[in-house]
Parts: structure tokens; C-alpha cells; sequence
């Protein structure tokens, strides 16, 4: 099996999220920089293939990544808020959510305030993928 493919945490948030990238309409995922370098995981490539994992630790799916990138938080766009697949109506609303998950939910669980607060410079990582196949 692939390595896996996690969205969100376990919950209706990855349900739903699981659920957009099997109708086709999730192909990003964003993430803060600071979680990778505290797992001590290397940035994933271009060309690997992640299994999509459902809140149940069941496999629903995997994706090929397209392309990975480190940009700053002020740099997303209203392509990636779309890729997103979140219905965003544009980059403001992405970031407000993205905002609220990261400080309510993954800066909290960071060790030494790796990552808080966030601006503009704030690094992120984005993963662009598309649907290889879907489990169910």
C-alpha cells in the first residue's frame, strides 16, 4: 500500500474532505510547513502515489501527486482556494478557514510554538494530485 493520504483529522471534517477528492472536485491540499519539519518527514515529490485514508483508517482511494511547493501563506490564490475543493468563493474565505483549522486545531499540538502566529510569511505546502483510483 501506498504511504497514506491524510486530510484533516478523523471526523466528519476528512469525511467530507475524502468525499470531494472521490467526486474529482479536491485536487490540493494545503498544509503548515512546521508540521513537516516537527515529524521530521521529508516534503513529499511529484509522481508518488499517497493512499486516500477514510476516518476509519479505511483506504478509499489513491492519488497521484502533481506537484508539491512551499509558498507563503499571503502567496495562496483563488486557484489553489478552487483546487481546494471546499466550495470557497475565493482565496479570503480559504484563508479564513484555513486560519481558524491551523490555530484552533495543529498549532495547539505543535511543539514550541513552531508555528504561531500566522502571516503572510507563514510557510505552507501545498500538494496538487489527482485521482488514480477509488477504493469504493
Amino acid at each position: 500500500m501506498a504511504q497514506p493520504f491524510l486530510l484533516a483529522f478523523p471526523g466528519p471534517a476528512r469525511d467530507r474532505l475524502v468525499a470531494a477528492v472521490l467526486r474529482g472536485e479536491k485536487t490540493a491540499a494545503s498544509s503548515l510547513l512546521a508540521e513537516w519539519e516537527q515529524d521530521g518527514r521529508p516534503l513529499p515529490a511529484a509522481g508518488e502515489r499517497r493512499t486516500v485514508v477514510d476516518s476509519d483508517g479505511r483506504a478509499a482511494g489513491v492519488v497521484e501527486l502533481v506537484a508539491v511547493e512551499v509558498i507563503r501563506l499571503g502567496d495562496a490564490d483563488h486557484a489553489l482556494a478552487v483546487a481546494e475543493g471546499e466550495g470557497f468563493a475565493g482565496v479570503e474565505q480559504w484563508r479564513a478557514a484555513h486560519e481558524r483549522f491551523w490555530a484552533g486545531e495543529v498549532i495547539p499540538a505543535l511543539r514550541d510554538g513552531r508555528a504561531g502566529p500566522l502571516t503572510d510569511e507563514t510557510p505552507i505546502v501545498v500538494e496538487r494530485f489527482r485521482l488514480v483510483a477509488a477504493a469504493r
